[in-house]
């Protein structure tokens, strides 16, 4: 095995482990003057191009932008269904990149996606903070989505992680994948309920839960059932989100999250 296979199997490999949506790129046929040889490898995750090269400039820009659009589509939920999926594209490089130096290449995608567990946290506080630390961790996708930019970029980039910053946090719900586990923590009751209003009128999640007391509890569920929610529809709601273990500090309260997910997603399987 070349150490440029081995190179390739082994960050892919760790991309796989990290739940990291991404593309291979191979250069399956260079015709003429293409920069790189046949079996030329590329890995490009939803940040850009994450490891080696299928010859660089033009066709490179346009294989990335191609890459990323097939991400875009798994990361919207469109191919949820789909653990792999490929294309296999022939580019002339004069006619369609402008490329003086003719010839062509044929480039074959391949997308690897086999997580489809997507987590929305609402809030980036610190709680929240080490609650994503921690579930980025695992094979899923997460979201999170605060009104506070300098919060968000407090919350270290991960190759399965989305940020999002947003005015109305609520009118992110409809923009996230059927079955997502939503976890609110933002900054108070008076964030949350909003958000939780769009989650059950959407009626799509497969967890709920909300951080606070069981006053706050009590607040929330009677607000909504004032609203004309069912009970039925409320009862689904888990506040306080978390299993009772731990103590207060914000990385004993993400293990509490964290263990009520995954015994939420295991018993869905």
């Amino acid at each position: 095995m070349s150490c440029v296979m081995a190179d390739y199997l082994e960050k892919a490999s760790k991309l796989a482990e990290q739940g990291v949506v991404f593309v291979t790129i191979t250069l399956v046929q260079p015709e003429g003057h293409v920069p790189q040889d046949i079996g030329a490898k590329a890995i490009v995750t939803e940040s850009g191009l994450e490891w080696g090269t299928v010859g660089g400039g033009r066709l490179e820009a346009r294989a990335i932008e191609h890459a990323l659009a097939m991400i875009a589509r798994v990361m919207a939920g469109a191919e949820t269904n789909k653990v792999v999926d490929s294309e296999i594209v022939r580019y002339e490089l004069q006619r369609d990149l402008n490329m003086v130096c003719g010839g062509a290449a044929t480039l074959f995608y391949e997308i690897s996606a086999a997580r489809n567990w997507s987590i929305a946290i609402f809030g980036a506080g610190h709680v929240a903070q080490a609650t994503v630390a921690l579930l980025c961790t695992f094979a899923c996708n997460v979201i999170c989505v605060d009104h506070r930019q300098e919060w968000l970029d407090k919350i270290a980039p991960r190759g399965n992680l989305r940020k999002i910053m947003a005015a109305d946090m609520s009118l992110e719900v409809a923009t996230l994948p059927a079955g997502t586990f939503y976890v609110c923590m933002s900054q108070g009751h008076a964030t949350d309920l909003p958000i939780v209003r769009r989650i059950l009128k959407r009626d799509q999640a497969a967890f709920i839960g909300v951080i606070g007391s069981q006053a706050k509890a009590k607040t929330l569920r009677g607000a909504l059932l004032k609203e004309g929610f069912a009970q039925e529809a409320v009862d689904k709601i888990h506040c306080p989100v978390g299993l009772p273990i731990g103590g207060n500090s914000p990385a004993e309260i993400a293990v509490s999250i964290a263990a009520q997910l995954l015994q939420r997603r295991d018993n869905l399987a």
